[in-house]
């Protein structure tokens, strides 16, 4: 078989069987990336353009992740309660005024304000967008589907890098407005052609009791918090690719430019092995996938340490950017899989946080090791934490029970309890008895006369 033809049979059958509606929420992440454009020069709009010192726009990155910190929790719950797309057209519009208005705002204590405000909006719409496609997909599906948000996710990060440096040598505040704007079109996206996906609400039974999920239902959930604890472990190695990789080559002498050189290899080899790697894992016993991808992070960076060139370095990125490829959708899938069904938004939630508290601890985890005990240490502790967190999740999903397929959509109502059953099934029986007796009792009856006999059903022999 010719490559071309292989290769279009190949996207056909990953691109095959997913609702429409997924694909429309699809495109609205797509969209929402390729204006990502202001986390990119942050830093440089508050040195450079704005004249701020580097600990002022640490403090405001800190700030901005510590909004996300925050609205990972406040968006899962708004998620169960108002509904996906609610909660996803709130975030949207938010993120657009906030970063709108980032731009024109020139106090420092307000840009530090607005930018915490800005992380709080843009990170509230994850939990919903996560729900929702676990609402919308089949449990068979829905590796296959988060890979694709994921591939969707980095193509569109890797155009707004690239665009973000071009715009910023004409306006930084041309920046923040298109951001604004390219966020206002996913809402619009959204509000057209994404329909709300929430399950319909359980029917409580007679003693009153639901089946509610708070989140103190999360919390007392060990099973699940020890994967967001193993997630968390995770990220954390994640990080040092955008942290630690760069502080390390510049204290070993190597140029900006070749720090981009070496990351940008993560990008290109998601957009381009995200979906063939996929269509490899999309049916593969996902606890070797979480254990594997784990330890596999962990000794990529730890090779670091053994790397005194740019293309060697580059390889060390090949190996943790193919544990990355396969830990993202496979850990999201395993998220929703270990979630009722009504308490998705705070399950995904309290996932999301894993990862953006990993954000904050990151930075100064890799700088103080960098700085008292060196480079070759913080590439050592990521492999002991790949190695821990893999034997974690062997551990953790040991007894991990199947999942069972369920219907896309909303979920019909459940039928009344066992006691309600029996006590109607009784009363039928009652009745048939009664009339059994009555028949033995009066004799035959003859059909009234006139009257329509019933007919056969369709099939009927």
């Amino acid at each position: 078989m010719p490559y071309a033809l292989r290769a279009r049979r190949a996207v056909r059958e990953t691109v095959s069987g997913l609702p429409r509606e997924f694909w429309w929420l699809w495109t609205s992440t797509l969209v929402n990336r390729l204006g990502a454009f202001v986390a990119t020069f942050m830093a440089l709009y508050l040195t450079l353009d704005r004249g701020y010192s580097a600990t002022y726009a640490g403090l405001v990155a800190a700030l901005h992740g510590l909004g996300g910190v925050i609205s990972s929790l406040a968006g899962g719950v708004m998620t169960d309660r108002l509904g996906r797309r609610p909660t996803l057209l709130i975030a949207q519009v938010s993120t657009a005024a906030s970063v709108a208005l980032l731009g024109f705002v020139r106090d420092p204590v307000t840009i530090a304000g607005v930018a915490f405000l800005v992380g709080m909006a843009s990170n509230a719409s994850r939990p919903a967008v996560q729900a929702m496609m676990a609402d919308l997909v089949r449990p068979e599906d829905r590796i296959r589907a988060f890979s694709l948000n994921y591939w969707a996710i980095n193509l569109g990060f890797a155009v707004s890098s690239m665009a973000a440096g071009f715009i910023a040598e004409v306006s930084y505040l041309a920046g923040f407005l298109i951001e604004a704007g390219m966020t206002l079109v996913c809402a619009i996206v959204v509000f057209l052609r994404v329909p709300e996906s929430r399950p319909a609400e359980p029917v409580k039974s007679a003693a009153g009791s639901g089946s509610a999920v708070g989140l103190g239902t999360v919390l007392r959930d060990g099973r699940f918090m020890s994967v967001v604890g193993l997630s968390f472990l995770v990220a954390l190695i994640f990080q040092q690719g955008s942290v630690g990789l760069p502080v390390a080559m510049g204290a070993a002498g190597f140029t900006p430019a070749e720090y981009g050189m070496a990351i940008a290899v993560n990008g290109v080899l998601i957009v381009v092995l995200q979906i063939p790697v996929t269509r490899f894992i999309e049916h593969r016993d996902p606890r070797r996938l979480l254990v594997v991808s784990s330890v596999l992070a962990g000794y990529g960076f730890a090779l670091t340490a053994f790397a005194g060139s740019v293309g060697v370095i580059a390889l060390t990125v090949c190996v943790w950017t193919l544990a990355e490829i396969v830990n993202a959708p496979t850990q999201t899938g395993l998220v929703v899989r270990l979630s009722p069904t009504h308490g998705r938004g705070r399950y995904q939630g309290m996932y999301t946080m894993s990862w953006s508290v990993a954000a904050l601890v990151a930075p100064l985890l890799s700088g103080f090791v960098i700085d008292r005990f060196g480079a070759e240490w913080l590439w050592g502790f990521c492999a002991v934490v790949g190695t821990v967190a893999g034997a974690g999740y062997g551990v953790l999903m040991r007894r991990l029970p199947e999942e069972k397929p369920a219907e896309v959509g909303a979920q019909p109502e459940p039928g009344p309890g066992p006691a309600v059953q029996a006590e109607v099934q009784a009363e039928v029986q009652a009745e048939v008895q009664a009339e059994v007796q009555a028949g033995v009792q009066a004799g035959p009856v003859e059909p009234v006369k006139g009257a329509v006999r019933p007919q056969p059903e369709v099939g009927a022999g």
